[in-house]
Parts: structure tokens; C-alpha cells; sequence
């Protein structure tokens, strides 16, 4: 017997559009031994072609991979309203109009289903959902972005300053024209919000991270790393703070033996840490038309045999800002006696201990280069302002923080 046809609209034609486009086809027998009906696309809407009022009258489901925030907050509410189950992997969207669209979603009985929004096609959604869905989970971190891993991993290997790993990303398809997104942290930002919301129980939006990003790493940062047996990543982490929650973007030196050191190129990889699984890392491809569009097409068979739709929050915890880190600092110093006196003395005096220091040349290239025991960020970056203020200093001090975790 010939499956019945299930009816699915596309709105949008670009990288990982046009990428689920040609999967489709190709996949669709397989999908339909799985649900007993055949999916295939009875329209697209792009910016030149398309109504998206006649698609959403066709389609039994809509895939929304337009990106942006309008008009593609507007298209998912009418068809969820509709009644029509949607699959997107739009991190903004979610990241900043998730709670109104899951709640229609719950509203109209529909399917929302988002697994291409966050690392490509490692299923961390799907696990975070449903496989640790008993769990008390205390910390979910990653290495949520593509792009900026790939241009970290090659400045680490090579030695490459950041224009030019950034020029190579651009080039080789993993940075897009304007990678504004990817290296501010932006785009990793999105993604642990939503991760956030799914693993704590708590809305959390865009605007609840602090996010910091990857343009004033150097290649000099790059080899004092190397100096200190530490790799350089963007890190995102979300994870219980006394009665509240920290959701932050940054980039993070880590130990060999933290399961995030050893994830290298546009790979991603996120580990999730609670009492009764201790701890589990999954990696993968992270970003790509064809990866990402593997993940969305998962959705659409999941969606095509509808299990419960993500449920409404039961909680509400407090962001919060202020943590403790341990910090790897870099200080442009004059070389003259009593300048490791006083920078020591003003770092003691807001209770941060010096872990290692170093000395990289002499006279006006003269840098101190140290790591800081754990300490509250805000006494740090208080300590930084006023030995930039000294008047052997030739720059500001540079500080990133460092993830002392290791796992064995």
C-alpha cells in the first residue's frame, strides 16, 4: 500500500533551507517505513517567491528556516494557531519569544519542536527533554558555536592571529560575511538560553546572559595558554547559583582534562552535570546545511508520531551575575623595580591570590603574566581597574577566566 503523503511547508531557501530541501527526497521512504506516511514539501516561501497564507493552507507541518525574528515569530504563531505542528532551528527566536511560542504551542495542542537550534546535529535537546528529564541537573556547559571554535583552533595550532583564522573561517564556509554573531558571543548566547530553560525549569531569555566574545584573544594569549598547558575556548555555562542561576558566554582557558579541551575545529560539544548521572559529554558536528538539516528533519519525523510538547515552567530563579572563577591575567608593564610588589598588593587587597607568574620580556615589552586562584569576577575586575590606573601600566590589564574542573 502506497503511505499517505504528510504535507509540509517551507519557509525559507537559504543555507540549511535549501540543505533539508534536497534531504527530503532522499529520506523520505525511510520516513515513511518509520511513520507510515511519506513527508514532501507542497511549498516554499522565500523573500521572491511563495504566499505564505496558501502554504499554511496546504501544509499539515511548517519548518520555519528563515532565521530573524520577524516575520518568523509571526508565521510560527499563525500556524501553531492553526493547528499545525512546526520544526525550527531558530535560536533567536526561541532565545528571546520562547515562552509565547511554547505556550500557543501548548495552547493549541501542536508540536513545537527546535533540535536544529542548538549544536547542529548533536541531539542535546532531544537528550535534555527527554532522556535526562528525572534529573536534577546542576550545570550544563558548552562549546555551543561553531565559527569561533574553529578560529580559537586555529590559533592555537598554527599560530594564526585572530584576522587570520577569521579570514581562513570566512573562506572555508564556517564564518559567514559578517560574523558579528558568532565572535561576540551572540549567537552561543541564544543557545544556552535555551538550554537554560530546558535544563532548570526557569524562563530564561537572551537578555539573562552575560556574554563576552572571542576579538581580543591574541596570538600572544594564544602561546602563554601554551605556556601554562591550558586550551583556549568559548564557553557557554549554565548552572545553579545557591537559590539562583548563572547562564554566561566567555571565553574559558581549560585543563587537559576537562572534557571541553579536547573538542577542536566547528565542532560542538555539550556536557551536563547532575548527582545521579555525574557527568556526560556529547560532541559533534555544529554547524553546516547538511548537518543542521539532519537535525530538522529528525524533528519532522518526531513531530509526525506527536509526543507531549514542551512543558510550561514551574519555577522562577533569580539570575545571577557575580560568581567565582578562577582567571588567567595578562599586564603591558613597565620593568623597574617594585612593580610585582604593588600589582600583588592591590590584588590581595580585594582578596584575589596569585596561582602562577611569569615574566615574557624586558624593558618596555616587559609582561606579567599570571593565573588567579578562584575568586568573585567582581573583585577581580575591581582589582584590574586600579592597576590599570598605575602609572607603570601601558595597557589595559587583560583577564580571561579559567574552568579548573577535570574529569577522570
Amino acid at each position: 500500500m502506497t503511505p499517505e503523503p504528510f504535507r509540509i511547508g517551507l519557509l525559507g531557501h537559504g543555507t540549511v533551507g535549501s540543505a533539508f530541501a534536497a534531504l527530503l527526497p532522499e529520506r523520505a521512504d525511510a520516513a515513511a517505513h518509520l511513520t507510515g506516511a511519506r513527508p514532501e514539501i507542497v511549498g516554499t516561501l522565500t523573500r521572491s517567491q511563495g504566499d505564505f497564507e496558501d502554504i499554511l493552507e496546504r501544509s499539515q507541518l511548517i519548518v520555519e528556516l528563515m532565521g530573524g525574528l520577524e516575520p518568523a515569530r509571526d508565521y510560527v504563531l499563525r500556524a501553531m494557531r492553526a493547528g499545525r505542528h512546526v520544526v525550527t532551528a531558530n535560536k533567536q527566536l526561541l532565545a528571546t519569544h520562547g515562552e509565547e511560542l511554547w505556550a500557543t504551542a501548548r495552547e493549541h495542542g501542536v508540536q513545537l519542536r527546535f533540535e536544529g537550534a542548538v549544536a547542529g546535529v548533536v541531539p542535546v535537546i532531544r537528550v535534555m527533554q527527554e532522556s535526562l528529564a528525572g534529573s536534577h541537573v546542576e550545570r550544563v556547559s558548552g562549546i555551543v558555536n561553531g565559527t569561533t571554535n574553529y578560529i580559537l583552533t586555529e590559533m592555537a595550532g598554527k599560530g594564526l592571529s585572530y584576522a587570520e583564522a577569521l579570514a581562513d573561517a570566512q573562506r572555508l564556509g564556517y564564518a559567514e560575511a559578517d560574523p558579528t554573531d558568532d565572535v561576540t558571543g551572540k549567537d552561543a548566547a541564544a543557545k544556552m538560553a535555551i538550554l537554560a530553560r530546558l535544563a532548570f525549569d526557569t524562563p530564561v531569555s537572551i537578555e539573562d546572559v552575560r556574554y563576552e566574545g572571542i576579538e581580543h584573544i591574541t596570538a600572544d594569549d594564544m602561546q602563554f595558554a601554551r605556556d601554562l598547558r591550558l586550551g583556549l575556548k568559548l564557553v557557554g555555562t549554565a548552572e545553579r547559583v545557591g537559590d539562583g542561576l548563572s547562564v554566561r558566554v566567555h571565553p574559558a582557558l581549560l585543563y587537559s582534562g576537562h572534557p571541553l579541551a579536547s573538542v577542536h575545529g566547528p565542532y560542538n560539544a555539550v556536557t551536563v552535570e547532575a548527582p545521579t548521572i555525574t557527568e556526560i559529554t556529547m560532541s559533534g558536528p555544529g554547524a553546516g546545511g547538511p548537518q543542521t538539516a539532519t537535525a530538522v528533519l529528525g524533528d519532522v519525523i518526531s513531530a509526525m508520531i506527536p509526543p507531549a510538547t514542551t512543558p510550561e515552567t514551574t519555577q522562577k530563579l533569580a539570575i545571577v551575575e557575580d560568581v567565582v572563577s578562577a582567571f588567567y591575567v595578562r599586564l603591558e608593564v613597565a620593568d623597574r623595580p617594585g612593580v610585582l610588589a604593588q600589582v600583588a598588593e592591590v590584588l590581595g587587597l580585594q582578596g584575589c591570590s596569585i596561582k602562577q607568574l611569569y615574566q615574557h620580556g624586558l624593558g618596555e615589552d616587559a609582561r606579567l603574566v599570571m593565573t588567579i586562584h578562584p575568586v568573585l569576577e567582581s573583585r577581580l575586575f575591581a582589582a584590574l581597574r586600579l592597576i590599570g590606573r598605575l602609572d607603570f601600566t601601558r595597557t589595559d590589564p587583560h583577564a580571561i577566566r579559567v574552568i579548573e574542573e577535570e574529569y577522570v
